[in-house]
């Protein structure tokens, strides 16, 4: 627990409970978290994603797909141009952009939900600001692109900085949590640097990123220990392999209710923000930790 104390400290945040909190994001936008979870629906334009590639691959689709999400209850969309499964081949940062980019210019007009873009390029995270985004959700971190932070600081963008292990063989800690402790100190050193606020950033643990079934479920069970970095987290479990290590469901798309199970056990644990394909199944499980949260007499980030 002292390590924690002085991880926190190391990077000049308060100790204290942090209660409710007021997310910063670009287009003076914010949004409160704290006494109720929130959904971020997944909208993949890409032909390749692991669970849904290819099935809202156009434009038309995409909108109506995302609209669709917002009516089940996501505050949040995630926009992303290229899939980040494993073996997924890069996409050209041009064809990202001409994938996402008409998708936030038409989402800008027709929903007042939170926009995310779901990508690590600088350019791409500019443009899709110009274009009506509010965050950048960055799977590395700030580790990829020297010019990401820089972005996010100029445009006010609220930013998502996930815990990756790809690329960081030499780096990597033994230990789940002190691994994730070390790489945010690291990460939320950078965006200091560059200017960006704290009130601006949220934590993702990156389940299922250069991660294994043992190291994921092992997050799960420590996840409170990360709440010493004070700061709210966003989960990604959707779908991932390690649910279907559990249930033995062996097809994506058949663990929805798995990640409900995640969300709930998560959002007791203090997590504010849930990444999720299937809106609906997970509002329910959302709504049923709330209330218990609510029970209890508190609210977590």
């Amino acid at each position: 627990m002292l390590a924690k104390f002085f991880v926190a400290n190391r990077i000049g945040f308060d100790v204290t409970s942090c209660g409710n909190t007021i997310w910063q994001v670009g287009g003076g936008r914010s949004l409160a978290l704290g006494a109720e979870g929130h959904l971020m629906a997944i909208i993949n334009v890409t032909p390749d994603s692991f669970s849904d590639g290819g099935r809202h691959l156009q434009v038309e689709a995409a909108v109506r797909h995302a609209l669709e999400c917002v009516e089940a209850g996501a505050s949040i969309l995630d926009i992303g141009g290229e899939s980040t499964r494993p073996g997924a081949e890069p996409v050209d940062p041009g064809e990202e952009q001409a994938r996402v980019l008409p998708v936030i210019e038409a989402l800008s007009k027709q929903t007042d939900a939170l926009i995310s873009v779901d990508t690590y390029r600088a350019e791409t995270a500019r443009l899709a600001m110009a274009a009506g985004a509010h965050i950048v959700n960055d799977v590395y971190g700030l580790r990829h692109d020297a010019d990401m932070a820089r972005v996010v600081a100029e445009t006010g963008a609220g930013l998502v900085m996930m815990h990756t292990g790809r690329g960081r063989e030499a780096d990597k800690r033994a230990d789940v949590v002190d691994d994730q402790l070390w790489f945010f100190e690291n990460a939320l050193n950078t965006a200091s640097v560059a200017g960006i606020a704290r009130q601006n950033i949220v934590l993702d643990p990156g389940f299922g990123f250069a991660k294994n079934a043992h190291e994921d479920f092992a997050l799960m069970a420590r996840f409170a220990e990360l709440r010493a970095l004070k700061l709210p987290f966003l989960i990604g479990t959707s779908r991932k392999r390690f649910i279907g290590s559990a249930t033995g469901r062996e097809l994506a798309g058949d663990r929805d209710v798995g990640t409900a199970a995640t969300t709930a056990l998560l959002r007791r644990a203090g997590a504010s923000i849930f990444r999720v394909h299937d809106v609906a199944t997970n509002r329910d499980a959302l709504r049923i930790a709330d209330a218990v949260l609510a029970a209890e007499g508190g609210t977590r980030v």
